[in-house]
């Protein structure tokens, strides 16, 4: 039983409030895009010397941290908690999409564990109700149930579906060897509503997304690490219609109307990831 669980990027993304929790309101567009972990599991032998319902191994990539907090491990814990005839489990994750990168890929891992599971034991849940599992576990792991383009609000799980297709573009995405901790990011923001909100922007031609996106972590990431905002002018020297940091970064993408293929050579010792959209 496998799955293969895809990253994002944010078209845009404005932390517009404080909130009463501590935590921050958003408003972004997540986009999907095809660079993919394996996540596969396995049912476990009744016999099997496991202190653990669920177990993990990671390869490919090194995850710091009690396999037990693991969101995949988290995910398989919030539904045996509601059906408790779930199987003990052997979990295998293959990690393709970058840590630290503002990609979603620990989201997208919780949430096609709850696809897998509800496909694999025939739970017989509703997106709906998958959508609200993944939320208690991450803000924006709802948006890995479906997948699709969305407008998200709150703290990413509040999401609207939007028509846009980005078919025919190419994407090239740049990962720098610098770790950017959520927490750091976002003890330098100052929330803020835009001139104009991203739904509205990506509702336009993608030329002139340039003058009216934002990513409001830009700012005082770049502050910290110049090397990351380098990165995106280098992005807009070799083409780029549109480039900008995902997430709270340090991944950065940019938006070709031709290959750009000089990633590697451009970008050497960095992640680095090319597809047409």
């Amino acid at each position: 039983m496998i799955a293969f669980p895809i990253a994002k990027v944010n078209l845009g993304l404005n932390v517009v409030e404080k909130r009463p929790d501590g935590y921050h309101n958003l408003e972004t567009v997540f986009y999907p895009v095809p660079i993919k972990d394996v996540l596969e599991i396995q049912l476990m032998d009744r016999e099997f010397p496991s202190a653990f319902d669920c177990d993990l191994k990671v390869t490919n990539m090194i995850i710091e941290g009690d396999e037990q907090r693991n969101l995949v491990v988290r995910a398989y814990q919030l539904l045996k908690a509601d059906f408790p005839t779930l199987p003990r489990i052997h979990t295998h994750l293959w990690k393709g999409i970058p840590s630290q990168a503002g990609m979603g890929g620990g989201s997208s891992d919780c949430a096609y564990m709850i696809r897998l599971l509800n496909e694999s034991f025939q739970l017989n849940l509703t997106d709906e109700q998958m959508i609200a599992y993944a939320a208690r576990l991450g803000a924006d792991c709802a948006f890995f149930i479906k997948s699709t383009p969305c407008y998200a609000e709150g703290i990413g799980e509040r999401m609207t579906p939007i028509c846009l297709d980005l078919t025919g573009w190419h994407i090239g995405i740049v990962r720098p060897d610098i770790p950017v901790p959520t927490k750091e990011a976002f003890s330098h923001i100052h929330p803020h509503y835009p001139e104009r909100n991203c739904r509205e922007v990506v509702s336009q031609a993608v030329e002139t997304w340039r003058d009216g996106l934002t990513n409001d972590f830009e700012e005082s990431v770049f502050a910290l690490h110049p090397e990351i905002g380098a990165v995106k002018e280098r992005l807009y020297d070799m083409g780029a219609t549109y480039a900008a940091m995902s997430g709270s970064g340090s991944a950065l993408f940019g938006l070709f109307k031709e290959t750009p293929n000089r990633l590697c050579q451009e970008f050497p010792n960095m992640f680095t990831f090319e597809t047409l959209l």
